[in-house]
């Protein structure tokens, strides 16, 4: 006879359950993901740069608008008399 066909039966273990298998895969699936991404990072790190890299993308007229708006969110704002 199985336990679980019985709904008279309330001494089932919480592991004879399929629900909480249900409720319980969604985070240990996230905690094994985050195991593998942390492996990951620690196994190839990304390489540190001495200089800023020179690209010839920096100096392409289709980016000067987007150079100009940055460099001019980085300035500080100059007071008018």
């Amino acid at each position: 006879m199985n336990p679980l066909a019985n709904p008279k039966n309330k001494s089932v273990p919480w592991w004879r359950v399929g629900m909480v298998w249900l409720v319980l895969s969604g985070p240990l699936s996230v905690m094994v993901a985050s195991f593998f991404t942390v492996r990951l990072a620690l196994l190839h790190p990304d390489p540190v740069l001495k200089e800023p890299a020179r690209s010839s993308e920096a100096s392409s007229p289709a980016l000067t608008p987007a150079v100009k708006a940055r460099n001019h969110a980085a300035t500080p704002p100059t007071a008018t008399p």
